[in-house]
């Protein structure tokens, strides 16, 4: 017998005739997130569905969805407005349910281009684990620069007054920098070269879902929080450069002085936490 739970809700009539479909990347307990293109097919975008939940009461369910679309996208518009690297928002209807039965809504946002830094980070220390000398010297070096942009980039959100609320790697693209490249064909030296810039590029901001526009210290410390013990269970190889990025964070950020003392305090209640369970 099939699990129906695993078949995804149905698209809005809207995206029906999309040449080629939508093609479902991820699929969430909220949303779903597809791939597309936005008026051309040359033109890739993403995609984020949230449909109906039939276990919630229409109205409310209508004033949830709608409340989190609309957040969502006004936090990336403020982000883009501040000079953050996020997504740009390509269009929305917060109630496509409205005159055609169709349930939830949607939002169309830029396509990133890249990997996210989980994947390049996971990647790289498979490669280079058991390397010794220069190999592993500049690996680690590699990584320090980008942990640097990580720690600029979550400054200069928080400096324009958003919380991401899931701060992590997943959550991090990291847009290739432009290649020279043009015959396709690489050679081995094209390869190590591709590896030592696989860390080289743009961090971008992704999946602001659970984002909030804040002006609390607290709200910013437990956002480095949460990426902090994401470093420490995904990626303790590079667990050591965090440091870094909360050096370039206290660099770019005005107030990260606050917000830094405050993550003491969050790192204390951590901690007691797990002592209790």
């Amino acid at each position: 017998m099939d699990d129906q739970s695993d078949v995804p809700p149905a698209l809005p009539p809207l995206f029906a005739s999309t040449k080629p479909p939508p093609t479902l990347l991820t699929q969430g307990a909220e949303a779903l997130l597809y791939r597309t293109h936005f008026l051309l097919p040359t033109h890739p975008c993403a995609l984020k569905y949230r449909p109906s939940k039939p276990y919630r009461h229409p109205t409310l369910d209508k004033r949830l969805t709608r409340h989190r679309i609309l957040s969502e996208a006004r936090t990336l518009v403020k982000c883009r407005r501040e000079g953050v690297s996020v997504p740009a928002v390509l269009a929305l209807d917060a109630e496509p349910g409205e005159g055609n039965g169709a349930g939830g809504g949607w939002m169309m946002v830029e396509w990133v281009e890249g990997r996210t830094v989980r994947e390049v980070l996971v990647e790289g220390a498979k490669r280079v684990k058991g390397s010794e000398g220069e190999e592993r010297r500049d690996w680690e070096e590699r990584v320090k620069g980008l942990m640097g942009k990580i720690g600029r980039a979550v400054g200069k959100m928080h400096e324009a007054g958003v919380c991401h609320g899931d701060l992590t790697t997943s959550n991090m693209m990291l847009r290739p920098i432009a290649s020279s490249q043009t015959n396709g064909i690489m050679t081995n030296g094209d390869h190590v070269e591709s590896e030592k810039r696989e860390l080289e590029g743009e961090i971008v901001l992704i999946d602001f879902g659970l984002a909030a526009q804040i002006l609390q210290d607290e709200d910013r410390a437990v956002d480095l929080y949460v990426l902090e013990r994401a470093f420490g269970s995904t990626h303790p190889e590079a667990e050591a450069g965090f440091q870094e990025v909360l050096k370039v964070y206290g660099e770019s950020y005005k107030g990260a002085k606050v917000v830094l003392k405050r993550l003491e305090d969050v790192r204390m209640r951590g901690r007691k936490k797990s002592m209790i369970g």
